[in-house]
């Protein structure tokens, strides 16, 4: 009896000891890592990026030291927060990997398995011939300035220019011809000729009778008038214009979800319900398909009922659950359809994040890039509209919170703002080439740059 007694209190021990052991190492054993190239350093705190672009907020506390462009291993255990910040989750090791350096390199890190995956190689190959100044401007989609247009593409090599309607006024189509073949005979690697012909109120081009009989109309007359077809129909006709005039890239349709006749984006949307909205968005994008003219989503993640961002800076305080189940289906709808680009707006949504405005916000981006699987362009809106003018470094912002395309009026700023931080490592160089590779890649899919294909 009592050496039984003495065996089960030895067992009994051994299993206090095994426990004790356990619970000391687990945090040791049971982590998790994750790969991430560093965006950017301030202070303790490290930006970061995924091979999936999902962006993450690091607080390092041990002074571990990352410039902008180094690859590293997390290693952690707990979970991120929302807005993958690692808040509620701890830090047990960061490894800090030299970055390869092989040909493929690039095309390495992005292999996403993307909408324009076909041309990453090509895109590759393009960018090896670029200056960092001209990888630079490929990010920048320039509001067509007054006067020397060509020439001031001939020196910057911009990503794009973005056309309004006094670009056209009095115009007939072949002085908009040449003013498009003009601006492509200078551009190394062709340019994004863009307007915002939505139909209704905004109609950059169907607004001269000299290049259309009629103003397009709003997408609730179309659909007032014929459904979907109807709404098909109109973007054949949408797609044949522009495209006849040298213009390859849409800012529409609005699939913003609006169904008061009060809210300020009303009269730019279907002003139908979320499920009618994304039927919208899958009929334009799809129909798009086959055409010389790309179509982009706006205005993500969602406009709702606020004020107008072109005056002032809008603030919408709706639940994440709200936004998650009106909102993003009609962009998860074109998503699916192989939208090329999505438009973020400059509303700043307090239950995704109430620090920044949406187009500078990485979770913002993230619900993109991780949620909806997209792949595509994101590009800002206009940055030079008052709702950003408060805010220092917007380019640069717009850049670290996962943008690929930013909309400027202010070419040389934008410009500078990332030179600037290229210099004082802010950002890598390895950022601006991964941004432009997957611009080129675009370019290519959209059949833009021709050479190399077979």
């Amino acid at each position: 009896m009592k050496k039984n007694i003495i065996c089960c209190s030895f067992i009994l021990f051994l299993i206090l000891i095994g426990s004790i052991t356990y619970f000391i190492t687990k945090d040791k054993n049971d982590f998790k890592s994750i790969t991430v190239t560093v965006l950017s350093t301030k202070g303790d705190d490290i930006l970061v990026q995924d091979n999936n672009d999902i962006i993450y907020n690091i607080n390092t506390k041990d002074s571990f030291e990352a410039n902008a462009g180094d690859t590293i291993v997390v290693k952690y255990t707990g979970l991120f927060n929302n807005d993958q910040s690692c808040k509620s989750c701890k830090i047990i090791d960061m490894v800090n990997y030299k970055k390869a350096t092989s040909d493929n390199n690039l095309t390495t890190e992005l292999n996403d398995n993307g909408i324009f995956k076909d041309f990453y190689s090509m895109a590759y190959q393009k960018l090896q011939t670029m200056t960092l100044d001209e990888k630079i401007n490929q990010l920048l989609l320039v509001r067509y300035p007054d006067k020397d247009g060509v020439n001031i593409l001939k020196e910057k090599q911009f990503g794009g220019y973005i056309f309004f309607e006094k670009d056209f006024k009095d115009k007939d189509k072949n002085e908009v011809i040449n003013m498009i073949n003009s601006l492509q005979k200078v551009s190394k690697i062709p340019i994004l000729t863009a307007v915002d012909e939505e139909g209704g109120t905004v109609v950059r081009v169907s607004s001269n009778k000299k290049l259309a009989k009629d103003k397009f109309l709003s997408p609730q007359e179309l659909y007032a008038l014929g459904g979907f077809p109807a709404i098909k129909q109109d973007t054949i006709q949408k797609s044949d214009l522009l495209s006849s005039l040298g213009l390859n890239l849409n800012l529409a349709p609005v699939v913003d979800v609006a169904t008061k006749s009060s809210a300020y984006m009303y009269p730019r949307t279907l002003g139908e319900n979320t499920e009618l909205t994304s039927e919208y968005a899958k009929t334009v994008i799809e129909t798009s398909k086959g055409s010389k003219v790309s179509y982009t989503l706006k205005h993500f993640p969602g406009y709702g009922n606020n004020d107008d961002t072109h005056v002032n800076s809008a603030t919408d305080d709706r639940s994440y659950d709200e936004i998650k189940n009106q909102d993003l289906p009609p962009f998860k709808a074109g998503i699916d359809a192989l939208a090329e680009a999505i438009l973020v707006n400059h509303n700043t949504v307090t239950n995704i994040d109430s620090n920044n405005p949406a187009s500078l916000s990485p979770s913002v981006h993230n619900i993109l890039r991780k949620d909806l699987n997209f792949t595509g362009i994101i590009m800002t809106d206009d940055i030079s509209m008052s709702a950003l003018s408060k805010i220092e470094n917007t380019t640069l912002k717009a850049i670290l919170a996962g943008n690929d395309l930013i909309i400027t009026s202010d070419y040389q700023q934008s410009f500078n703002e990332i030179k600037d931080g290229l210099n004082n490592n802010t950002i890598s160089e390895d950022l601006i080439d991964k941004l432009a590779f997957r611009i080129i890649a675009w370019k290519y899919y959209k059949g833009l740059i021709i050479d190399n294909q077979k």
